[in-house]
C-alpha cells in the first residue's frame, strides 16, 4: 500500500524524522504495511496513483501550488487524505479556492495579499501543547473516542475565522476547536477519509504507538487498497 508523503523533506523538521518510526509502528502494532514515498511539493506528478496522501508539516513549502494540487487530487478522486500542521492550512486553502471559489492567500507566503485565509495566530503555538475540543459525532471525535484531547503544535498560522462560515456552508466541517473556539480540525463528510489537523499527531508520545488519527488514516488507506482487489501484507 503506497502512500505519498507530500512535503519538502528536511532533517531539521521533527515530524519528518518521526514519520518513518510511525510507519514501522503501524506495521508492528496494527498489521498495516504502508510503503511511504516522499514527494517534494515541486513535483507531485503521479500523486493520483497512491493509495493515500499525507500532506506533512514543513511550511513554507517550496511550491504552494504543488501542495494545493495534492489536496485537490485527494479530494476529487476519493483518495484517503491526512493533512497535519501546514497540511491543515493548505487543505483549507485548496477548499476555499476550488470549492468556495475564493481568491485567498496564505499570510506566510503572501503577507501583503488583500484576502488572507491563513493569518498569524493570536498566540504562536510553536512548541506548545493545547486542548482540542471535539464536536460530538464527527469523524475525529469517533477516532479519538473522547470529547477532548491534548495535542502538540509547531505552528504560527491558522484559519482567519472570518471565513469559517463560508467554508462550512460549502460542506467542510470544523470538528475540533481550541478553548477559544478557533479551528483546529477540519474534515469532509462523505469522503472515504479527508481530515486535517492544525496539531501534529505524529509528535505524540515517543513514536512507538501511532496516534489514533494516524491509525485511522492507515486503516482508510488499507480499505481503499482492498477495494481495488489488492491483498494487504504486513511484511
Amino acid at each position: 500500500m503506497r502512500i505519498a508523503l507530500v512535503g519538502d523533506r528536511s532533517p531539521v523538521v521533527r515530524s519528518h524524522a518521526r514519520i518513518p518510526l510511525l510507519m514501522e509502528a503501524l506495521r508492528e502494532r496494527d498489521g498495516i504495511a504502508l510503503d511511504p514515498y516522499w514527494l517534494p511539493t515541486t513535483d507531485v506528478s503521479g500523486v493520483e496513483g497512491f493509495d493515500g496522501i499525507w500532506l506533512v508539516p514543513g511550511s513554507p513549502y517550496r511550491d504552494e501550488a504543488g501542495a494545493v494540487r495534492a489536496v485537490q487530487t485527494a479530494r476529487e478522486r476519493g483518495i484517503p487524505f491526512l493533512g497535519t500542521c501546514a497540511g491543515f492550512q493548505h487543505m483549507l486553502l485548496e477548499f476555499a479556492r476550488h470549492v468556495c471559489g475564493l481568491r485567498v492567500a496564505h499570510g506566510e507566503t503572501e503577507p501583503g495579499a488583500q484576502d488572507l485565509l491563513l493569518t498569524p495566530l493570536a498566540c504562536s503555538l510553536a512548541g506548545h501543547e493545547g486542548r482540542v475540543r471535539l464536536v460530538p459525532g464527527t469523524r475525529i471525535e469517533q477516532i479519538v473516542g473522547a470529547p477532548s484531547t491534548m495535542e502538540s503544535y509547531i505552528c504560527s498560522y491558522g484559519l482567519n475565522e472570518e471565513y469559517k462560515q463560508t467554508l462550512a456552508a460549502h460542506g467542510l466541517v470544523f470538528s475540533g476547536h481550541a478553548d477559544d473556539g478557533t479551528a483546529r480540525v477540519a474534515e469532509l463528510p462523505g469522503h472515504p477519509f479527508f481530515l486535517a489537523t492544525l496539531f501534529q499527531p505524529e509528535l505524540a508520545g515517543d513514536g512507538r504507538r501511532p496516534h489514533p488519527v494516524i491509525s485511522a488514516f492507515a486503516a482508510a488507506v488499507a480499505r481503499r487498497h482492498t477495494e481495488h482487489g489488492l491483498p494487504i501484507t504486513a511484511g
